[in-house]
């Protein structure tokens, strides 16, 4: 599969596991999140008009049929072109992505539109990993794609986080859209385990975070990394939380805003 197919409401199912009690919790978890945040869900099958998704692919001069389908658990225009704002502005030469999809396509472009930069992307899906990698050939872009199982214990965020391989020793810019919170509700905090590598310009950006699950994650990230400073955005159908080193902070924010 690739994202140039539609998705349902539901997520691809996480990995098999044995039955455990903790597991049985964090499932417990989950299903009254979902409860909770029915209403963001159904918002999250909107990515945004039609207009908005040709000025976006407009901008980054791709074919306007690149991206046939958004919305569901794909990136909507905001949070890509607050993605594209970020690459202008940063020039990163190193971009870690945690869920592969139609913001990877969008990662590459701004890249080679920037001073070029490496983007590492991994997934928890093999076979959409390898759909990734050939739908970017298809606009002559590349990326490093990389399976990522479901396999590392992250008792904090109540279930398995990525196994990722071959980090990067240093990342100027940290996407961070997966797992999805099918896997948990908190599952995407995990994501501060990559924190340390990221370089003294580094940014996070984290997608979804007007949905319940991940303000928790956002209390939690303010109160245990003081060296960053977290700004919630509430654009588009979703929201975004951008973070970045306490004392750029304001730095960044400014040269994003002209």
């Amino acid at each position: 599969m690739t994202t140039k197919r539609p998705t349902g409401l539901l997520t691809i199912g996480a990995n098999r596991f044995p039955f455990s009690r903790a597991r049985f919790r964090a499932k417990c978890v989950t299903l009254a999140f979902g409860a909770i945040q029915w209403p963001w869900l159904l918002r999250s099958l909107y990515g945004g008009t039609r207009a908005e998704k040709q000025a976006l692919l407009r901008r980054i001069d791709l074919p306007q049929d690149a991206l046939p389908h958004l919305g569901s658990w794909k990136a909507d225009t905001f949070f890509l072109h607050r993605i594209v704002d970020t690459i202008e502005s940063l020039r990163p030469e190193v971009v870690v992505e945690l869920g592969s999809g139609a913001s990877s396509l969008i990662i590459a472009r701004a890249l080679a539109l920037n001073g070029g930069g490496r983007l590492v992307s991994y997934d928890q899906h093999a076979p959409f990993v390898a759909g990734m990698a050939q739908w970017l050939a298809e606009h002559d872009l590349a990326a490093e794609f990389r399976h990522a199982p479901l396999s590392i214990s992250a008792p904090k965020w109540g279930a398995d986080w990525y196994r990722l391989a071959e980090l990067p020793a240093s990342i100027d810019l940290l996407v961070v859209d997966g797992p999805p919170w099918s896997v948990h509700p908190f599952i995407r905090g995990a994501a501060e385990k990559l924190f340390p590598l990221l370089s003294p310009r580094g940014v996070i950006l984290l997608d979804d975070a007007a949905r319940p699950g991940e303000q928790i994650v956002a209390s939690r990230w303010r109160r245990d990394w003081k060296e960053f400073a977290f700004e919630f955005e509430a654009g588009g159908t979703k929201g975004m939380l951008r973070g970045t080193r306490s004392g750029s902070a304001a730095n960044a924010r400014d040269a994003v805003s002209t």
